[in-house]
């Protein structure tokens, strides 16, 4: 399942036994799930006041990066056309960061690679395979595998893998900045490569396009296609004063009606003068030469009879330029391949951290919010196994169904609790904290 849970529970005499209690009621005990602690850092609270308003702009921030997040991840899989089978290994997200130094500082690795510059401006580490990031696992007789989720990944991994180690980025997002302030940065980030991305897509499909409506001229039906790599200069009388030759295209059906009666379409057409230069399933491609001042009244009759004069004039100066630029356009999508893919990669990236940092800070808020102060809560992520959600939400509901007896009852197919402000009107009101977390970027919708 791609799908997780993050939660959070009021602490109790300590968040560690909060931890404790719930890890053994959902996974020790019962194997519905398996869990992590989510570190969130010790973030400025600000007034009452300020948590009510940043609570509902969270949530629109949210879905906003969500849906950035995963533009980005469609548009590479376009990109990749043929291999779009590569698209999950090219997904990773890079926790650029270092853990907090004693003074509560954090920094990022310093790398050389132009390429790997993001819409932001900030560097992170060259992207690699999934194959490259293992998690270590432990196992003990008596339960579950529990991840270690004490050592965060420092560089690329896998999207699982970064969520379940999430460690706060504060070389990004400062926690000494406001709540408010970290929101900000987060939404002109992500803003910002929203705008890159709908500038570097649109350059990219037109010249996609150009190509691709290129090649289809050079393939197709003979009515349509383009004639310029079938004929041969031979085919056509060049510099005459009087004379001309017309490309016409024939049904394969009226072959012979066509060698018949060609010479009699109009007057001053040269005899045996028709040729044969290729054919299709369906038509004939035919030169036929005649006098100038006949080619519109030949045109009109041609066309009573089904034959179809293309509009075609032999300049072997026109003739390279088209053939040029075909070979042009595919140079310089090769060139541009490379770099939208690594921006792509490396943008998907930012916008995958900056979405889970958002969960994060509506976790802080909206437990502040709900169990008030002083700060005293653990978040917990959760990744429920398979066809155990339901009795997984009856376990959390027994837990904590006692914060919230109304909203015990709640769930998917009741209606919404709305509480200005409060962030309490989403489609999932439960007792507890609680936000959905799906990593799926390749099946899910935008």
């Amino acid at each position: 399942m791609s799908e997780y849970w993050l939660i959070s529970a009021p602490g109790d005499k300590t968040c560690q036994q909060t931890w404790d209690t719930m890890n053994n009621m959902t996974s020790k005990q019962n194997n519905l799930s398996t869990n992590y602690k989510f570190q969130i850092p010790d973030l400025k609270v600000g007034t009452l006041d300020q948590l009510v308003g940043l609570s509902d702009d969270l949530g629109k921030l949210d879905g906003f990066v969500e849906q950035v997040t995963r533009k980005v991840a469609h548009y590479l899989g376009e990109v990749l056309e043929d291999q779009k089978d590569k698209l999950q290994e090219n997904l990773m997200a890079n926790n650029g960061g270092r853990p907090p130094d004693k003074d509560g500082g954090g920094g990022g690795f310093p790398v050389n690679d132009r390429d790997s510059e993001s819409s932001s401006g900030v560097y992170v580490t060259p992207l690699q395979s999934p194959a490259d990031t293992e998690s270590s696992t432990t196992t003990t007789p008596d339960q579950s595998p529990q991840v270690d989720t004490c050592q965060p990944i420092l560089g690329p991994a896998d999207l699982p893998s970064y969520l379940t180690r999430f460690q706060w980025d504060i070389a990004k997002y400062p926690i000494k900045q406001s709540l408010r302030n970290i929101a900000d940065i987060i939404s002109k980030q992500v803003g910002q490569i929203d705008a890159d991305l709908k500038t570097k897509s649109a350059a990219y499909n037109n010249l996609k396009g150009n190509l691709q409506n290129l090649e289809k001229k050079q393939t197709g039906s003979l009515l349509t296609r383009n004639l310029a790599d079938l004929v041969k200069k031979e085919h056509f009388i060049l510099d005459s004063e009087y004379l001309q030759t017309l490309l016409v295209i024939v049904p394969r059906a009226q072959t012979a009606e066509w060698n018949a009666t060609y010479e009699k379409i109009t007057d001053m057409i040269v005899p045996r003068s028709s040729q044969l230069i290729t054919q299709d399933n369906e038509y004939g491609l035919y030169t036929v030469s005649l006098f100038k001042k006949v080619v519109e009244e030949f045109k009109l009759h041609a066309r009573e009879k089904k034959f179809i004069v293309r509009d075609f004039t032999y300049n072997e100066e026109e003739l390279a330029a088209g053939k040029n630029e075909i070979t042009k356009l595919v140079t310089d999508k090769k060139k541009q391949f490379g770099p939208l893919v690594r921006w792509l990669k490396v943008n998907f990236s930012e916008c995958f951290c900056a979405w889970i940092h958002v969960k994060a800070l509506r976790v802080f808020v909206e437990s502040v919010l709900r169990y008030g102060l002083p700060v005293n809560f653990q978040a917990i992520l959760i990744h429920p196994n398979k066809k155990m959600t339901k009795r997984l939400r009856d376990v959390l509901n027994q837990l904590y169904g006692h914060l919230d007896s109304s909203a015990a009852l709640s769930g998917p197919n009741v209606d919404s609790v709305d509480i200005p402000g409060l962030g309490f009107g989403q489609s999932e009101y439960y007792p507890y904290v609680y936000y959905k977390i799906n990593v799926d970027m390749i099946e899910s919708k935008i």
